[in-house]
């Protein structure tokens, strides 16, 4: 007799991942999500595939930021109305999602405040989420006070926040330590290494970051819960001197470790593994496409099959069903569509 004897057979590598036609990696999930639950998303260009697959699948996807009922579908869409809760743009980072909390309640207020662009001004922190830019400096400035009431809305009502932690490596101000979304110089402003730095987050510091807006967000709204997912998506380029397969690498156990180290420190914050569905041996790399970088609708659908076998507390939205995979083809066009229009990460190598 020995201790693996009595164990379950997730504990067996050949009967939960060689074995089965689907893997499952979810062993128990710490609370589940009602229908009526009001789930917000955040994070990297991945959050955006479950965000879409939760308001599918009869969750209530929580959006607080929307455009004018007058604007058309495909307008609101291009200026990233209902991407993610509020109109933040992608969080790539931790420190981003602590920052946006601050800046939102007015705990911190960037130096960089703006950016010249091409016939408008630029938000630093939300680079592409206007086409174009702010055509003045009033609209610059009603447009981000509307945003940050958005998000406070959202952080203080929301039920339960899904936050896809993206990347370690990032550029911050030299002057208060304001964190961008993408380089300066990239999608607007002009790069100067005398104010700009770059820097790639430890283990201790995503730790640290996400300690701090779980205690933060907990004294606006106590009872909200926490969903951390790390993204399959790799880096489209590495600012250090590694190769950038490397630091791709670095980066996600980084992430990995973090997401696990908090939720397994803090009631009612899960841990839900989407990066090992997708990236996992048992997927056999089918799940990416030909760039080797966009996860196909096929490798979504898998994730929030087991996300809603999990997590859906309501006999309706467990038997609600996930969208079959399209065509790869169709897919792999509708993924680069969606890349272009929803991802600053992508214009480092446009």
């Amino acid at each position: 007799m020995n201790p693996y004897r009595s164990l379950p057979d997730h504990a067996f590598w050949r009967r939960a991942v060689a074995g089965p036609d689907e893997v499952d990696p979810v062993a128990s999930v710490p609370f589940t999500i009602a229908a009526a639950d009001k789930v917000a998303t955040a994070g990297s260009c991945f959050a955006q595939h479950i965000a879409r697959h939760l308001s599918k699948a009869g969750f209530s996807y929580y959006v607080t930021e929307r455009a004018h009922p007058l604007v058309a579908a495909e307008d609101a869409a291009e200026f990233n109305y209902g991407t993610y809760t509020a109109r933040y743009g992608n969080l790539y980072t931790a420190r981003q999602l602590l920052q946006l909390f601050d800046r939102a309640y007015g705990h911190f207020r960037p130096l960089e405040d703006v950016w010249g662009g091409e016939g408008g001004l630029i938000d630093p922190f939300r680079p592409q989420i206007q086409p174009g830019g702010f055509a003045t400096r009033t609209e610059y400035d009603l447009d981000r006070r509307a945003h940050f009431a958005s998000v406070r809305r959202a952080f203080e009502s929301l039920d339960v926040l899904v936050f896809t932690l993206g990347l370690t490596e990032s550029w911050l101000s030299r002057e208060d330590g304001a964190v961008f979304p993408v380089c300066p110089g990239v999608s607007g402003g002009d790069f100067d290494p005398a104010r700009h730095v770059f820097h790639n987050f430890t283990v201790d510091e995503v730790v640290a970051d996400l300690t701090a807006f779980i205690a933060r967000l907990r004294t606006v709204n106590p009872t909200a819960r926490m969903i951390l997912t790390v993204s399959p998506v790799p880096l489209v380029a590495t600012a250090g001197d590694d190769h950038v397969l490397s630091a791709t690498t670095y980066s996600k156990a980084v992430l990995r470790v973090a997401a696990e180290t908090v939720s397994r420190s803090h009631r009612d914050v899960a841990y839900f593994p989407s990066y090992e569905i997708i990236t996992g041996p048992a997927a056999r790399g089918r799940y990416y496409a030909e760039d080797l970088r966009s996860v196909l609708e096929e490798g979504v659908s898998h994730v929030m099959r087991v996300f809603m076998r999990h997590y859906a507390k309501d006999h309706e939205a467990a038997a609600a069903p996930v969208p079959a995979p399209p065509d790869r083809v169709d897919t792999i066009g509708r993924m680069r569509e969606l890349v272009k229009v929803a991802c600053e990460e992508e214009a480092l190598d446009s």
